[in-house]
C-alpha cells in the first residue's frame, strides 16, 4: 500500500512538474517569436543585403564589399554623420549626468513639493519625440518663434537668430532638445539609488564634521557609481541611435550638416524630405548599419572593460 501511495505522490508531481513546464513554455513562446521575428531575423536580413546592390524591386546584384569599401573609403558624409553623433552624444552626457544627478540629490531631501518636481521633471521622457521635435521647431523658428521673441524683449539679441540656418546653433538645439527629454528619466534612475543609501551613513559623517559637499563627493557619488555606469551606458546608446528627433527637428539641415548617423542610413533605405530625390539603396545602408553596429560594439566593449577596471581599483 505505501509503495502504491508512493508511486501514486511521485506521479502526481511528475504531472505537475510537466503541467508547470509546458506552462512555461506557452508563456515566453510569443515573446520569442517576436524576438524572433523583429529582432534576429532583421539582423541576418540586413547582414545578407549588406553584399548586394539591391534596391527593393530590382534584381539583386551581388558586389562582394563593395557597400563596405565605399562607405570606409569614399562616404564623407557617413563619417561626418557620426562624427555628428558622437559630437552630440559627449556634449549631452557633459551636461546631462551632473544635472540628473544634482536634481536627483536635492528631490531625494524630502523637500516639500518634490513629489510635483518629479513628475513634472519626468514628464518630458512620456512625451513622443516626434512631438516634442514638432513643438521645439516652432518655438524656434527663425521669425515667428517664442524663443526670438522672448530674446528680443530681453534686450538679449537685437535681431532674430535662423536657429536651423548655421550648424553651430542647429546643434545647440538638437542638444537642448535631447537633453530636455531623457534627463528626467535619468533623475528618476539616480533617485531609485540614492533611496537605497542609508541615512546612518550621512549621519556618521555629520557626527565627524564632513560638510555637505564632502558627503555629496565621498558618499553619494561612490555609492550611486553602478547608476552612474548603467546611465552612461544608455546615454551613449540612446543618442547613438537618435533619429526621429534629427528628422522633426532639422531633417540634417542645413545642407546636411547636422545629420546623425541613423538618419544618414535610414534615408538610404526610404526616400525621405529633402532627399526624396535619392534612390534607395538597400544594400548601401544595410553596410553602413553592419559598420555603425559595429562601431557602436566596440565603444561598449571599451566602456565596459574601462568600469570593470574601475571597480577593481576601488575594491
Amino acid at each position: 500500500m505505501k509503495a502504491e501511495k508512493s508511486g501514486r505522490v511521485k506521479n502526481r508531481k511528475s504531472r505537475l512538474h510537466m503541467g508547470n513546464k509546458i506552462q512555461e513554455v506557452l508563456m515566453i513562446t510569443p515573446m520569442t517569436i517576436g524576438f524572433l521575428l523583429f529582432s534576429v531575423y532583421p539582423i541576418f536580413w540586413v547582414l545578407r543585403w549588406s553584399f548586394f546592390n539591391y534596391n527593393g524591386y530590382s534584381v539583386p546584384e551581388f558586389v562582394g564589399l563593395e557597400n563596405f569599401i565605399r562607405a570606409i573609403t569614399r562616404d564623407q558624409a557617413y563619417w561626418n554623420s557620426l562624427k555628428n553623433t558622437f559630437i552630440i552624444a559627449g556634449l549631452k552626457m557633459i551636461i546631462e549626468i551632473p544635472l540628473s544627478l544634482v536634481l536627483a540629490v536635492i528631490l531625494n531631501n524630502k523637500l516639500k513639493g518634490s513629489a510635483v518636481f518629479r513628475v513634472i521633471y519626468f514628464l518630458p521622457s512620456v512625451f513622443s519625440i516626434a512631438v516634442v521635435g514638432l513643438i521645439f521647431s516652432i518655438l524656434f523658428s527663425a521669425y515667428n518663434g517664442i524663443v526670438n521673441a522672448v530674446l528680443l524683449q530681453g534686450g538679449i539679441i537685437s535681431r532674430n537668430i535662423a536657429w536651423f540656418s548655421d550648424k553651430k546653433h542647429a546643434m545647440f538645439v538638437i542638444i537642448l532638445v535631447s537633453l530636455w527629454t531623457t534627463f528626467g528619466l535619468n533623475m528618476i534612475y539616480f533617485l531609485m539609488g540614492l533611496q537605497n543609501i542609508s541615512r546612518s551613513l550621512y549621519e556618521c559623517a555629520s557626527i565627524d564634521g564632513a560638510g555637505k559637499l564632502q558627503q555629496f563627493f565621498y558618499i553619494t557619488v561612490p555609492l550611486v557609481a553602478p547608476i552612474l555606469q548603467l546611465v552612461l551606458m544608455l546615454s551613449v546608446l540612446g543618442t547613438m541611435k537618435m533619429t526621429d528627433l534629427i528628422l522633426v527637428l532639422t531633417n540634417g539641415a542645413p545642407g546636411g550638416s547636422t545629420e546623425v548617423v541613423m538618419t544618414y542610413i535610414f534615408k538610404y533605405f526610404f526616400s525621405y524630405g529633402d532627399n526624396a530625390a535619392r534612390d534607395v539603396q538597400f544594400g548601401y545602408a544595410s553596410a553602413m548599419a553592419v559598420i555603425t553596429a559595429l562601431i557602436l560594439g566596440v565603444v561598449t566593449v571599451i566602456y565596459l572593460r574601462i568600469s570593470r577596471k574601475m571597480q577593481e581599483i576601488e575594491e
